[in-house]
């Protein structure tokens, strides 16, 4: 796994880029249908990151929030 996080992260980008450009020089303006529907898929995947983040963080506040009330005895 040390080795192949990495080369993911590097050649799924990097084959992006080629599929994109070699769908232009087939099929030109239906490109930008692909492009549209990447951005779609980017979003939607960073929303729900960006609400599981959230949401845990939530989880971990409230957590520590009941940790502490249960060593002190009293809310803050």
């Amino acid at each position: 796994m040390k080795i192949a996080k990495p080369m993911l992260l590097v050649t799924t980008p990097i084959g992006v880029v080629l599929g994109i450009y070699e769908g232009f020089r087939l099929a030109g303006g239906l490109v930008f249908l692909m492009i549209a529907l990447l951005s779609m898929i980017s979003v939607a995947i960073g929303t729900v990151v960006a609400t599981v983040r959230r949401e845990r963080k939530a989880e971990e506040q409230a957590a520590r929030e009941a940790a502490s009330i249960a060593i002190d005895g009293s809310s803050k």
